[in-house]
């Protein structure tokens, strides 16, 4: 890296490694928490698309799309909402607005990893608090101490949480928010599994975020922030206009008034993980934990030879050892459809045994 470089790009830029999305190829994939089904009404959908405009900027403010969330995700009136490109903008909105000098983003871990990673890019100070090792629960004690000794203008709950597909005790929660001085953000990517939510539970410094990526439709990269009116036209201050497309308008309004397909899908997909958990449990030297999401995480005597075999195989999941040291030896795997379901366990069990 030349001198040009290193004397200008901040340091904390320079010491990051970039996030960093696998190739898959023609492998099944099954890495990223997608939802594995094809969308099945083109047809309807392009005959949709010729009516944007694309020589006209999208309406700033997405009133129809979030007309369509708010019936769809039963947001309540009283709440406001702001769509971002994904959640991770949304994240990034949240960190630019409560950024300020000494100012501290936490979060307990492991968790999803575009916490951290924002609150540096930001130049917002992080803090990790450990979950328990064994089921991944918060730990209460430890969580209540950080939160007083950092006084954090901003902590994120995933619920459930990622990597671990577990959800966090409503009491826990509950003390956190009471005890945060800041604002508490539940993160709900993974709702469409779960029947646990804090969207109707209304509090002063509570905003819920939610995503449709889980839902079909990751490739929108379209993300929700509900809550309280006085913190969220703050937080839209540091939205890009138009930050929603065109296309992404019309296709997300369109697969909302569809939602009916999306949710039978869904279903289908937590059948189907209670199938996939069964029998992963019952293969000798594995070690599962249960999900409330749409991904299991696993653990095997040795991941990085199973991961590499897998591949070798077309098999694409996700490698969690070395991210924390709670995870160890730890795979993730998505709920694939019953095809793909089975040709992971089928090798799986071949590589193990």
């Amino acid at each position: 890296m030349n001198n040009a470089i290193t004397d200008w790009i901040r340091p904390e830029i320079q010491q990051l490694s970039a996030y960093h999305v696998p190739e898959p190829g023609e492998a099944i994939k099954l890495d990223a928490m997608e939802n594995p089904y094809q969308w099945d009404l083109i047809d309807k959908w392009l005959q949709t698309l010729q009516s944007a405009a694309l020589n006209r900027y999208p309406d700033p403010a997405a009133r129809e799309v979030k007309q369509q969330l708010r019936a769809v995700m039963q947001i309540p009136d009283t709440m406001e909402v702001i769509l971002g490109n994904g959640s991770d903008e949304l994240i990034q909105m949240l960190a630019l607005t409560l950024n300020g000098k000494g100012r501290i983003l936490l979060a307990p871990e492991p968790s999803f990893v575009m916490y951290r990673l924002i609150a540096q890019v930001v130049g917002m100070q992080y803090v990790g608090v450990p979950l328990n090792p064994n089921n991944f629960s918060l730990d209460r004690v430890a969580m209540l101490d950080a939160i007083k000794t950092h006084q954090p203008a901003l902590v994120f709950l995933a619920y459930p949480n990622n990597p671990t597909g577990n959800l966090f005790a409503l009491e826990d929660i509950e003390a956190i928010i009471e005890t945060t001085p800041g604002v508490v953000v539940i993160d709900e990517a993974y709702a469409p599994f779960t029947d646990k939510s804090f969207m109707s539970r209304e509090y002063s410094n509570v905003l819920v975020m939610r995503t449709v990526s889980k839902l079909r439709l990751a490739g929108l990269r379209l993300g929700l922030l509900a809550g309280p009116q006085d913190w969220l036209e703050q937080i839209d201050k540091t939205r890009l206009p138009y930050n929603i497309n065109v296309l992404s308008q019309i296709s997300a309004v369109f697969a909302l008034q569809h939602y009916g397909v999306l949710e039978k899908q869904t279903r289908q997909i937590r059948a189907d993980r209670a199938d996939l958990l069964e029998q992963l449990k019952a293969i000798r030297g594995v070690q599962v934990w249960p999900s409330e999401t749409n991904f299991i995480l696993f653990r095997v005597a040795d991941a990085l030879a199973v991961f590499n075999e897998l591949k070798k195989q077309g098999i694409l999941i996700k490698c969690l050892h070395g991210s924390h040291p709670f995870l160890e030896n730890g795979l993730r795997v998505t709920v694939g459809t019953p095809e793909e379901n089975r040709a992971f366990l089928q090798a799986l069990r071949e590589i193990i045994v």
